[in-house]
């Protein structure tokens, strides 16, 4: 027992006795405090050294952040020198609609009255020689330029024609004509009388001249139906006879 005493004693205030560490005692927040700094100042050393190695490259953000307000100030600027291109150009697409426009109708007007004229240097040629000839051979009345054409719409058709009095003939010439429209409509012949008999009473289209009458109308058929020929006949009033008839023919 008392070997072990001494033992155990040895142990204790000997060579292989535990050491004591005196330590002085530091606050928690003053830790936390130095590590915070700690923190900071790597941090702050850390992008220094990367905004050196970045400047050390030939890397600068300021020169960077400048040029990049300069492309936007450029941007800006093309955008707005672009809107203003554009509105010149559609105002110039307006003006050569507008210019386009007027030249096709002045074309038009032109096609229209040179149209005219030439029909009226036919109406003076036709009437010269009306007026030249012998009065005893030439007849008291005559249909001239009697024409008959389809127009767009299907089953309409347009017609001219020139009833000349001849320079015998003492008075204004009164009377009526009529047109008769032969035509094929499902392999059948048939024939239409313009305008209809007993139409608002009249039985013709009304004339009334002393040297002669230009006439144009329209008249419209069974679109399904085909036009072979166009009869035009002229009455004086009073009179059951036709005193002059002219046929054009379509097909």
């Amino acid at each position: 027992m008392n070997l072990a005493r001494l033992a155990k004693l040895r142990q204790r205030f000997g060579i292989a006795a535990p050491k004591v560490a005196v330590r002085t005692h530091v606050p928690w927040y003053l830790r936390w405090l130095a590590l915070a700094v700690l923190l900071a100042c790597s941090a702050a050393l850390a992008a220094w050294m990367y905004e050196a190695g970045r400047r050390f490259a030939g890397f600068d953000r300021s020169e960077v952040d400048q040029q990049i307000s300069a492309l936007r100030r450029d941007l800006a600027a093309a955008r707005e020198e672009l809107a203003r291109l554009s509105t010149l150009a559609n105002s110039a697409e307006s003006k050569i609609a507008i210019e386009r426009t007027a030249q096709q109708d002045l074309a038009k007007q032109v096609r229209v009255l040179e149209g005219e004229n030439a029909r009226l240097r036919e109406e003076l040629a036709i009437m010269e020689s009306t007026l030249s000839a012998d009065p005893k051979k030439a007849a008291p009345l005559s249909i001239q330029r009697f024409k008959v054409q389809p127009e767009l719409l299907p089953g309409e058709y347009r017609f001219h024609l020139l009833v000349l009095a001849s320079g015998s003939r003492r008075g204004e010439f009164q009377g009526r004509y009529e047109l008769v429209v032969s035509l094929t409509q499902d392999g059948r012949s048939a024939m239409m009388t313009l305008p209809e008999t007993g139409a608002a009473g009249v039985p013709g289209f009304g004339l009334g001249f002393k040297h002669f009458q230009r006439i144009e109308g329209t008249f419209r058929v069974n679109p399904a139906a085909r036009v072979d020929s166009v009869q035009v006949r002229v009455y004086e009033t009073g009179s059951s006879q036709a005193r002059a008839t002219q046929t054009a023919k379509l097909s």
